[in-house]
């Protein structure tokens, strides 16, 4: 079946010159907000979907940019025209969050107090903050209550979050490949990556910038563990085995011997030459301190009795980083609570990067809820 694109897209900017409270007790004042929208609001404007973007993602959801090769959102088998979440349908927001390098205010922009680079000294930011600037947003775009919140790993925590603090402006949860906390385990591999660019040499406390270098050894180092936990490993086996680069073994400990190496070599230079090291530590660090059950004696069940919105959760059973038993937490919780939750667990071999691709499964099952939505407000509508 052949779907309609999207096209050409362009970010829009939004200044919000009142402070922003953080959770830390500090406040951002004078920030920006970039983000983009795909479709047309309807007139009851009720058919709004905020997706959420997740570690180095951004708002850029579908579609290109005019005039640049590579550019293709990173949702974007998702997102348009005919495609599971229909932009016929609905009015699709994406939006950077605050920290990120890619437009919105952070590590790499002026902090106003001082008229210096922020670098290092970029306040800590919490996926609580994040929704709450996200929701400031919509309120200058008129948006009250939206159709759904969706997004998947980090950005499944964010649409988690919206259900619990912003209870009555939405009407659906999606939350894919997600968890309500880290585990130990996950915390551990986010510090030995946040370790490896810290020790960078390069580095020099967070203020690289004044220095004219890059920390790239570090921000390599980090996407090779980070990218190792996005895949299963049947995938990374029947993309590369045991295969070796030359016939014969070089004896060498340090040039590339094996196809894996060499792959991971790649996604590392490739990464640390977009991306912003004290943006990668605020990022993971934000992701170790998501735990809305905290503010509730750990008990989940008590955390969600707060929300009040439909939920769709899914899981891949392959993804051992947010393995589908934290997604069932989740729904044990909503149950409890006798919400109205659905659940699907795919059997898709790809590992938590299977949220991103294009599994007929799971996109099958995001066009049906996507459907049961639109079907409720055509029927709301003709109330």
């Amino acid at each position: 079946m052949t779907y309609g694109h999207i096209g050409h897209v362009s970010p829009q900017r939004m200044r919000f010159a009142k402070p922003l409270p953080l959770r830390s007790g500090a406040s951002l004042a004078d920030y920006e907000l970039v983000y983009e929208t795909y479709g047309q609001l309807n007139e009851r404007r009720d058919n709004a979907v905020l997706v959420c973007h997740a570690l180095n993602a951004s708002h850029h959801l579908a579609g290109s940019y005019a005039g640049e090769e590579k550019s293709e959102g990173w949702w974007d088998n998702l997102i348009g025209p005919g495609k599971p979440l229909d932009t016929d349908k609905f009015f699709v927001i994406g939006i950077n969050n605050l920290g990120s390098c890619f437009g919105s205010t952070g590590p790499m922009h002026i902090n106003p107090a001082t008229g210096q680079i922020y670098g290092a000294d970029f306040p800590v930011v919490t996926v609580q903050d994040w929704v709450d600037a996200q929701a400031l947003l919509l309120d200058q775009l008129g948006i009250t209550q939206l159709a759904a919140v969706l997004g998947g790993s980090l950005g499944g925590m964010q649409a988690l979050d919206w259900s619990l603090r912003y209870p009555d402006r939405m009407r659906h949860c999606i939350a894919i490949a997600t968890a309500p906390a880290l585990s130990a385990q996950n915390i551990a591999f986010n510090e030995v990556a946040r370790r490896a660019i810290i020790t960078d040499p390069d580095f020099h406390g967070g203020h690289f910038y004044a220095h004219g270098v890059v920390p790239k050894r570090g921000l390599r180092v980090a996407r090779m563990i980070g990218h190792i936990t996005y895949l299963s490993d049947d995938v990374m086996e029947q993309k590369f085995g045991r295969q070796m680069r030359a016939a014969d073994l070089g004896y060498s400990t340090q040039d590339i011997e094996f196809e894996i190496e060499s792959y991971l070599r790649y996604q590392g230079d490739k990464f640390s030459d977009y991306f912003d090291a004290n943006t990668y530590l605020l990022i993971t660090r934000a992701l170790d301190y998501f735990d809305p059950a905290r503010e509730h004696g750990g008990d989940l069940s008590r955390t969600f009795a707060s929300a009040r919105c439909k939920f769709l959760l899914a899981s891949f059973t392959t993804d051992w980083r947010f393995s589908p038993a934290r997604s069932r937490e989740v729904v044990k919780a909503l149950l409890d609570n006798k919400l109205d939750v659905s659940y699907a667990e795919i059997d898709a071999p790809h590992g938590h990067d299977a949220f991103l691709l294009e599994d007929p499964r799971y996109h099958g099952l995001l066009r049906a809820y996507f459907q049961r939505i639109a079907k409720e407000q055509s029927q709301g509508a003709a109330a």
